[in-house]
């Protein structure tokens, strides 16, 4: 009997990779303990797994094509219904043109992700470029070139780094329905390799091999290649006290973070006839939203209910000033952020350059009944 291929062997370690995963990350190492927690865990490896093999399986950083990083279906790493997010590998020394269209987002940005590659969770963020910074044309239309050294000619440029792998480009929109929900929303968006890199190898066994490898990398880089959360160690904008926020800031260069996006997250706690009113003022800005997560970074149920709010959503007090009210059910006021009923969860903010400073949302609980 001849050996077997190598691509089955990786395909075995793929399989023992997701038991793993599911034994170690959604149990007592990662502080999982309650069964819908396991459950929700079981949804977010699959949902990695499908993020690995549409966006890794097939990556070719000499021949990129962007690909939708998140979807309605396909959640992690903090989604956000207002945002469509590409990816595209790349390779240190190479050069790169993309083209695309801000196709009426209020804000874009391209930025560099550092780090291995082939699949593995970045390192950071090298350099970052957004359309204020750039020459966009009256249509809409851009392009960009992507090398090691600044052509000088003024043209849009962006610097790859010698440890770049990876872009990641944002289109935010703030219109009353969200952008990532719409089936028919269509971001015309390419990569190019300034250099013909001529055809690739055939789908030999050492390529399928390298491809499963790929998203076995993805798969462990969002789980288990990450150490269980040290509260002390998180940024200064996280914060782990239920229903309090931290004063809002930037994250440098916080690995898949915009440099000039500033965040704010806590976790939240209810229980069942208990309602949270986050009371604050948006600051001048390009773009806002408060978003609704569950303990492993993805948003709740866009699609069919009210998770998110953007300032195109919300309305607005006689003074300027917004009351929001997360709760179990509709309190019949304006601005219900919906939990689906889970007791806990993550708010997340994010404030699209801002100017000056951000007032830090304050929060209490109350009764839900006494805001009817």
């Amino acid at each position: 009997m001849s050996e077997s291929p190598q691509s089955r062997k990786k395909l075995h370690e793929l399989l023992d990779l997701l038991r793993e995963v599911d034994e170690r990350r959604y149990g007592p190492e990662y502080g999982v303990e309650r069964p819908e927690d396991v459950v929700d865990g079981h949804r977010n490896l699959l949902h990695l797994l499908e993020g690995g093999l549409f966006s890794h399986f097939e990556s070719d950083p000499e021949r990129p094509k962007f690909r939708r990083i998140v979807s309605p279906t396909r959640k992690f790493r903090g989604d956000n219904p207002d945002a469509i997010y590409f990816d595209a590998a790349v390779r240190p020394g190479r050069e790169y043109r993309v083209r695309g269209n801000l196709s009426g987002a209020v804000y874009f940005s391209v930025t560099v992700e550092e780090g291995p590659g082939e699949g593995a969770y970045a390192t950071g963020t090298a350099s970052g470029l957004h359309d204020g910074e750039m020459r966009v044309e009256p249509d809409g239309s851009f392009e960009i070139l992507l090398s090691e050294d600044d052509p000088g000619d003024g043209q849009n440029w962006l610097r790859l780094t010698p440890t770049a792998c990876r872009l990641t480009t944002r289109h935010y929109f703030e219109e009353e329905v969200c952008a990532a929900a719409d089936p028919a929303r269509h971001i015309p968006l390419s990569i190019e390799p300034l250099v013909d890199p001529g055809s690739p190898p055939p789908w030999d066994d050492a390529r399928v091999s390298a491809a499963i490898a790929r998203v076995m990398n993805f798969v462990r880089g969002d789980t288990i290649g990450q150490p269980p959360r040290n509260p002390a160690e998180q940024p200064g904008w996280v914060s782990t006290t239920p229903n309090e926020f931290n004063p809002p800031a930037k994250p440098g260069d916080l690995a898949f973070s915009a440099m000039d996006i500033a965040y704010a997250m806590c976790p939240y706690q209810l229980a069942p006839e208990e309602a949270l009113v986050i009371r604050g003022r948006f600051p001048i800005c390009r773009f806002a939203n408060l978003v609704l997560w569950d303990r492993y970074l993805q948003s709740y149920d866009y699609n069919n209910r009210r998770i998110s709010l953007n300032r195109a959503q919300t309305h607005l007090e006689p003074d300027g000033s917004f009351r929001l009210v997360v709760a179990h059910r509709d309190p019949g006021v304006p601005n219900w952020l919906d939990t689906e009923g889970r007791p806990g969860g993550i708010l997340y903010w994010r404030f699209l350059l801002p100017e000056g400073d951000i007032v830090t949302p304050s929060c209490e609980v109350i009764e839900v009944s006494s805001l009817a």
